[in-house]
């Protein structure tokens, strides 16, 4: 059973208004689609950053420590989402979300035992979480807060500040050329500006899952 659509949910959502209104929705939409929540590495990541710096910490370090910091805040979306629970590998994601339940991947485990990605700060968790998405098969990969991975708009104009749709092949390509590692691929990579943050973005959410006239970027 494939998952319809991996959500990386950034730590940046937790430094405003609008994370539990969006794990609330991530919720109700777990009761009618296959998804898989990816954790962001938020305020948890910079603490790992700052003592990166300070002590000038080794890269694998620093990436173990990096990945631990998304197993932290991915406890807390477990306590945010309804009818949640932690996953720490795909086959037990899978077996949550036979449950009706929604699994929450804490990718320390996985990404340390399969070591795919280089060890450095360009491997953003948005990398991450796209290469969890084609390891997944999954339809869709939903980055929550990630950076515009090309230029364009989508045409659904419902989704706000949705600011690219990229279909396989220029998902590993863009992708790649911003963290510099060759991602596997995924039916489609969904990035969505920082600044949606606000009342609308756990509707947002949900027109993006359902693929609501979704359309590549130009």
């Amino acid at each position: 059973m494939n998952f319809e659509a991996v959500l990386k949910i950034g730590g940046s959502l937790s430094r405003g208004d609008s994370l539990a209104a969006v794990c609330r929705e991530i919720g109700r939409l777990g009761t009618r689609h296959r998804l898989l929540v990816i954790p962001g590495g938020g305020d948890f990541a910079d603490t790992v950053r700052d003592h990166y710096r300070r002590y000038r910490l080794q890269e694998t370090t620093a990436h173990e420590m990096a990945l631990l910091a998304m197993d932290q805040y991915g406890w807390l979306l477990g306590d945010l989402i309804p009818d949640s629970d932690v996953a720490r590998d795909i086959l037990s994601a899978r077996r949550i979300t036979a449950n009706g339940r929604v699994p929450i991947l804490l990718p320390a485990t996985l990404l340390i035992q399969a070591d795919p990605l280089p060890h450095s700060w360009q491997v953003t968790s948005d990398s991450i979480a796209a290469w969890i998405a084609g390891l997944a098969g999954a339809s869709w990969c939903l980055l929550q807060d990630g950076v515009p991975i090309c230029r364009g708009r989508c045409k659904d104009e419902r989704l706000g500040h949705l600011s690219a749709v990229v279909t396989p092949t220029r998902a590993g390509c863009a992708l790649g050329a911003r963290s510099r590692v060759a991602q596997p691929e995924c039916a489609g990579v969904v990035a969505l500006m920082s600044n949606v943050v606000g009342s609308r973005l756990p509707r947002r959410v949900e027109w993006a899952v359902q693929g609501s006239n979704l359309q590549p970027c130009a």
